[in-house]
């Protein structure tokens, strides 16, 4: 792995564009879509480990590249005039990262490394990043603000938090100009339809809901009920994936001004039980529930302050009503592309 500084003249074949790493995933697709929709030019790099070349926009050029290949990093910045980079690249199974560490440390951190080196190879000092509220670990307090400590207690929030580090280490000594978006439970899909979420294995609640509703799975496992909330289930905070989108751009429109760390969240807590309750009334059909004891770890409370988001992007999601972020959810799972 080079951290070589050495500057490459631009290869000014084609206009200057976002560079989005992870491209063919959930939030990097529709990311990359609503950047189309604004008229961005966009170059799309995913390695289709967990994304889906059905999932990147036909408007956007698309390559096959990878954080731990360096050389596929250097053709894609050889081949671009890059303005600014959006990293989606990152593995995000909690799980996953617990049994095979080695995997995460290696592509989030290792792999971030290469692509800041590539990007001062070739001149590029901006990027916007998929960080995670995963990096504050057991919250302390709730809402939780970007000022609560960061604790993260698994593999997966440890590498998201060593790479806001080594931003703000390339801020102080390159220039390097960067945002760190700490989303929370990100949701839904896009509003035509035209893309959604699919992940192998699906580990997000909504998706596995509407899918036991759907009868492709044989039930939904709640996990504790005896939580001390409303109505005794775990509360998060659901973000609809159009919300992040426009956030997104919206960070990349305010890295001139600004370099740091901001939640992304609704500020509104949704309960393991009123997510079924509502995936139920939209789609008109009862989900089989199984009830389980509490795992380790999961905090009877999650939800952001947004506070920093509407001042510093002038952000304010569009989607606050957990049936309407539902009902995108549901629409993908009946017509679903991939």
């Amino acid at each position: 792995m080079s951290c070589s500084a050495e500057t490459h003249p631009y290869n000014k074949i084609k206009p200057s564009t976002i560079l989005i790493m992870g491209g063919a995933g959930y939030i990097g697709s529709h990311t990359v879509k609503h950047l189309l929709d604004r008229g961005y030019h966009c170059v799309v790099a995913d390695n289709l480990v967990y994304g889906h070349r059905e999932a990147v926009d036909p408007r956007a050029e698309f390559v096959e590249a990878d954080l731990s290949d360096p050389a596929s990093l250097d053709r894609v910045f050889a081949e671009h005039q890059i303005e600014a980079v959006i990293h989606f690249a990152a593995f995000a199974y909690v799980g996953e990262s617990v049994q095979e560490p080695q995997k995460y440390y290696q592509n989030n951190v290792c792999g971030t490394l290469n692509l800041l080196a590539a990007m001062r190879r070739y001149g590029v000092n901006k990027i916007v990043f998929s960080s995670t509220c995963a990096t504050y670990g057991e919250p302390e307090y709730t809402p939780i603000d970007e000022k609560h400590p960061q604790n993260p207690i698994n593999p997966y929030g440890r590498t998201k938090l060593m790479i806001e580090q080594v931003f703000a280490d390339y801020h102080r000594a390159y220039g390097l100009k960067y945002l760190a978006l700490r989303y929370f439970n990100a949701a839904g899909c896009s509003a035509d339809g035209s893309i959604g979420e699919s992940h192998t294995p699906e580990t997000h609640l909504i998706p596995l809901v509407l899918k036991a509703i759907k009868g492709e799975r044989a039930s939904i496992k709640v996990f504790g009920t005896d939580y001390d909330t409303p109505d005794g289930t775990c509360i998060r905070d659901y973000i609809h994936v159009e919300d992040l989108a426009q956030a997104h751009r919206l960070a990349l429109e305010h890295l001139e001004e600004y370099s740091g760390y901001i939640n992304l969240g609704t500020g509104i807590g949704t309960s393991v039980k009123e997510i079924i309750a509502a995936a139920e009334a939209v789609s008109g059909r009862k989900c089989p529930v199984d009830y389980a004891e509490r795992r380790p770890g999961d905090p009877a409370r999650l939800f952001a302050d947004n506070a920093k988001a509407k001042e510093v992007l002038d952000w304010v999601p569009v989607y606050t009503d957990i049936k309407d972020i539902i009902k995108t959810a549901w629409n993908w799972e009946l017509n679903k592309r991939y």
